[in-house]
């Protein structure tokens, strides 16, 4: 079965973790042993391999620098110059990756079914097929950066991070979009690229809904009915978003999946159940409050400042993605159903959102 991962900070990991993703992730680890510098040393779960392994032949890959207040231990600057060239330094990770013949970028529908077609026909020999899109806007200097970012290729943005950013609060804000952000969703809507309503604050949330009119969809996130925390959606948010024919990436951060998680702390051992069939209760919530299963996919979000420590019990590596759909299959989910979830979902999202 194909896998779509909505949301994978590939170009943070390989810059700012200084990891080699085309080496195994058991290497990686090797590499990083007895490193405590950021959270998650030996114990990542992505790489390029492993992807292949979980026959995971698309993704959505990040840009990811920001500038809110307070900062965060990585992915943050000082400054929108700063974060600017640190975006240009991930971007230039992506070029160097198609160079090798391990990625692709997809920046239309015409490039996605002819990647489609040559992953089905020879995934060995096929490069990884990746949608180029921006977490937190705040690396846009001005208006002009994000035309330059169009023409790299950016398809889609989310608005906000943590914190207070230039143009949105974080889902830990209370308050709307900032005169930039209006501009900001303004030009987005005459560019045609996605946005991704993932970490934005309540209120910034429904504003930016009001005002975008363009494809939306939230890259990774789970459901506050079951996790109750701003982070997540609720399910005025999840239906809202339905009806705008968007998709919600579930995301393995076991924070977000299981209640009372607390990130460095916890222990799995510490639940009955902290694993993949958990996840699998937040895919079946979002697929009952919409009344069918075209709304929901995978936005695993691994190795997003975290690793084996906080990603799902069962779950080694990225390959292992595939146990969600295990879990799905026993309570009783169509075949027709799981290889949307698994991959569909996303990929028919987008070859009506991206250009033609």
């Amino acid at each position: 079965m194909l896998f779509f991962d909505a949301h994978l900070d590939l170009s943070l990991n390989a810059l700012e973790y200084n990891r080699d993703l085309r080496l195994p992730v058991a290497d990686i680890r090797r590499v990083e042993s007895g490193l405590d510098d950021l959270s998650g040393r030996a114990a990542g779960t992505v790489s390029l391999h492993a992807m292949r392994q979980g026959n995971i032949g698309v993704c959505v890959a990040t840009l990811i620098a920001g500038c809110m207040k307070p900062p965060s231990p990585i992915g943050t600057w000082n400054s929108p110059p700063q974060a600017w060239a640190m975006t240009r330094g991930q971007l230039a990770w992506y070029e160097a990756m198609q160079r090798e013949g391990e990625m692709r970028q997809i920046c239309n529908a015409s490039q996605l079914q002819q990647h489609l077609q040559d992953w089905n026909q020879d995934r060995a020999e096929t490069p990884i097929g990746y949608i180029l899109s921006l977490e937190g806007a705040d690396s846009l200097r001005d208006l002009d950066d994000l035309q330059a970012n169009y023409r790299a290729g950016l398809r889609a943005l989310g608005p906000a991070h943590y914190g207070v950013g230039r143009y949105a609060l974080g889902h830990d804000c209370d308050g709307g979009l900032t005169s930039r952000g209006k501009e900001l969703l303004a030009e987005m809507d005459s560019l045609g690229i996605i946005l991704d309503v993932t970490h934005l604050s309540e209120a910034s949330f429904w504003e930016a809904l009001d005002r975008y009119h363009g494809p939306i969809w939230a890259s990774h996130h789970n459901c506050r009915a079951l996790v109750d925390h701003p982070r997540q959606l609720s399910d005025r948010q999840i239906i809202a978003l339905a009806k705008r024919d968007g998709v919600i990436g579930v995301a393995m951060d076991m924070w977000m999946v299981v209640p009372n998680w607390k990130r460095r702390v916890t222990r799995h051992a510490d639940y009955q159940a902290a694993d993949l069939s958990v996840l699998a209760d937040h895919v079946d919530h979002i697929c009952q409050l919409t009344g069918d299963c075209r709304h929901v996919g995978i936005g695993s979000d691994l190795d997003g400042g975290f690793g084996t420590e906080q990603s799902p019990a069962d779950l080694d590596s990225i390959a292992d993605v595939s146990k969600l759909i295990g879990h799905l299959r026993q309570r009783g989910y169509e075949e027709d159903d799981l290889q949307a979830i698994a991959a569909g979902n996303f990929l028919n999202f987008l070859s009506n959102a991206l250009p033609s």
